[in-house]
């Protein structure tokens, strides 16, 4: 093998005339005739080298037959380009290297796909072959930004005097919102343990232990239906710290994401972050993770309907629903077709009864239900709203939570339809999020974020009256739409962790069972303690300016949990089933 000095992505002007050794993957080749242009590729970067058949007949003869992606070594001088030929797009486009020797390690087969060209083939033919894929510059340079980003969490956290402390991958089956990966044990038959959805019992644990300040870059496992911002297995930035506040997590949570946006992207973010609570994230913008590029709030409209002659919504309102609306900008020159479209995609995808809309031309409303509205009420919903000339209105009338649901992915669908989301980083983030939730099927209250959650001391004394009145002690951080992690302070106290158990509907078995053992650490001094996750794979998709995680994870799943690449999940034999004590139904 051909010993590599340097990589190639190093060389310029200043080796001219060295003697040098590069390894690589041929990227592109120019068959001149008597001259061979070469250009040689790995992770670094990519170097011209030259083969001359009339200085070295030898090294030309090997290099002629050799095709796109083989694997070679060479050594040669560097020279000068002409000027003619600089490419100043490259970082070696000064220089050339004149081979002398060559070494070719393997001839690759004819390729499934342009590995110079990524999109020049469908996601899964790139999944199917996530190993050529990893060789496109694009997934190189993501899986750096990734490293990058990691790096810096360590080092920022680190420095604050956290220790990173890893926590079991088998554990105990416990109830936490989504379906957990079970694993069978082969010495316990009939026994199971569960790939963790979060390590949040083993870090609450570590706080009684009296280690302070942890944090853990942690596989968590998912068993739940999946989209383009979320995988089976992902990677969370854990951490956990005692004796603080929500402003403390706040504050520290701020000052991470303000380090990694430096560090990876020298972007520097605000000193302090927005923070709204989560009613006023519905009520604005339909989402309690709020894309703040652009505009658009949503509007209040029922005193608007109240005045109006539009039954069907006076009738929504006096069912406890309510209207609310959004003004888009140039919407006036919307066909019908277009309306129609939207219509569909605010019932199908977002359970809305319909859309009602009303165009603005010359200071007056038109089309759709602005005939329901007299000319004084058109007047003061123009003013009160800010309608300009060549605006549409578009409402929806429902119960609160699908209003404000469907609008608020509205609100999106024509942010992106219009142009109007501005380049920008717009950090927040959202509090006060209700502690309960409503399961209209099950009937009956689950946490919102999950059961170690602590009510805000101000409302506790809602607990037995109304538990959907209780405000969290969580808070999420939003980053242009999406929520990069999550968290809260916790419940430190064993008799108000086992009330909220109770108000989730666990019987005291059941509680014994599934969480004795954390009950049991707090009766022996649990200090106050919060923290919270953050997506470090969605972090970095923002990072790279993707719209989806599986283009910075080196081996992901499809949406439907499967790997393309090795074909998994997959079958396994009898045998193996037998020794686990399982037999499958047919």
């Amino acid at each position: 093998m051909i010993k590599r000095t340097h990589t190639c992505g190093d060389l310029s002007k200043k080796n001219l005339n060295e003697k040098i050794s590069l390894n690589g993957w041929i990227s592109k080749s120019r068959d001149l005739g008597g001259i061979i242009f070469i250009d040689l590729k790995d992770r670094y970067g990519v170097t011209q080298i030259i083969f001359n058949e009339q200085t070295n007949k030898k090294a030309f003869d090997k290099v002629k037959p050799l095709g796109l992606q083989d694997v070679i070594g060479i050594s040669g001088e560097v020279v000068a380009r002409p000027n003619e030929a600089i490419n100043k797009d490259l970082p070696t486009g000064e220089i050339d290297v004149e081979v002398d020797a060559i070494e070719v390690y393997n001839e690759a087969d004819p390729m499934p796909f342009d590995v110079n060209d990524r999109y020049s083939t469908m996601e899964e033919n790139r999944l199917k072959y996530r190993y050529l894929d990893l060789r496109t510059s694009e997934m190189q340079e993501n899986l750096k930004v990734r490293h990058e980003a990691t790096l810096s969490v360590r080092n920022f956290l680190s420095a604050e005097n956290f220790l990173e402390i890893e926590t079991p991958i088998l554990m105990k089956s416990t109830p936490e919102g989504a379906r957990d990966f079970l694993v069978p044990s082969r010495i316990h038959k009939g026994k199971f343990y569960a790939l963790p959805q979060s390590p949040q019992t083993y870090k609450q644990l570590l706080m009684v232990s009296g280690l302070d300040k942890y944090f853990q870059i942690v596989k968590c496992f998912r068993d739940e239906d999946f989209r383009s911002d979320r995988q089976p297995e992902f990677t969370q930035i854990d951490i956990e710290c005692s004796f603080v506040s929500q402003e403390d997590i706040i504050t520290l949570g701020t000052n991470l994401i303000r380090h990694i946006w430096k560090e990876v992207l020298n972007v520097n973010l605000p000193n302090e972050f927005k923070v709204i609570s989560y009613k006023d994230a519905m009520n604005l913008y339909g989402s309690d993770k709020p894309d703040l590029r652009f505009d658009m709030l949503l509007e209040d409209f029922n005193d608007f309907i109240d005045e109006s002659d539009f039954n069907v919504f006076k009738t929504t309102i006096e069912k406890g629903g309510i209207v609310k609306a959004i003004v888009c900008p140039n919407g006036g020159n919307y066909s019908r077709k277009v309306i129609d479209e939207l219509t569909v995609f605010v019932k199908e995808y977002h359970h809305a009864k319909g859309l009602a809309f009303m165009k603005c031309f010359d200071g007056k409303l038109e089309g759709g239900i602005s005939k329901f509205f007299n000319k004084n009420l058109q007047c003061k919903i123009i003013n009160n709203l800010k309608v300009m000339n060549d605006d549409i209105i578009f409402l929806i009338g429902d119960e609160e939570k699908i209003t404000l649901e469907a609008l608020g992915a509205l609100r999106l669908n024509l942010a992106n339809r219009e142009k109007l989301i501005k380049k920008d980083w717009k950090p927040l983030w959202v509090v006060d999020f209700p502690l309960f939730d409503w399961n209209k099927e099950k009937k009956r209250w689950e946490s919102l974020h999950h059961p170690f959650t602590s009510p805000n001391p101000d409302d506790i004394h809602l607990l037995d009256k109304s538990p959907g009145e209780i405000r969290s002690w969580g808070y999420d951080i939003v980053m242009n739409g999406y929520e990069l992690g999550g968290g809260s302070i916790r419940i430190h106290d064993s008799d108000m962790q086992a009330k909220i158990f109770e108000l989730l509907g666990l019987s005291k078995p059941e509680l014994i069972e599934k969480f004795g053992f954390l009950i049991d650490a707090f009766k022996y001094g649990a200090p106050p303690h919060g923290g919270m996750a953050f997506g470090l794979d969605r972090i970095v998709m923002l990072l790279v300016e993707s719209n989806q995680i599986r283009d910075v994870i080196a081996f992901p799943k499809t949406t439907s949990a499967m790997s393309l690449m090795d074909l998994s999940p997959s079958n396994v034999d009898k045998e193996q089933l037998s020794e686990l004590g399982i037999k499958l139904d047919k």
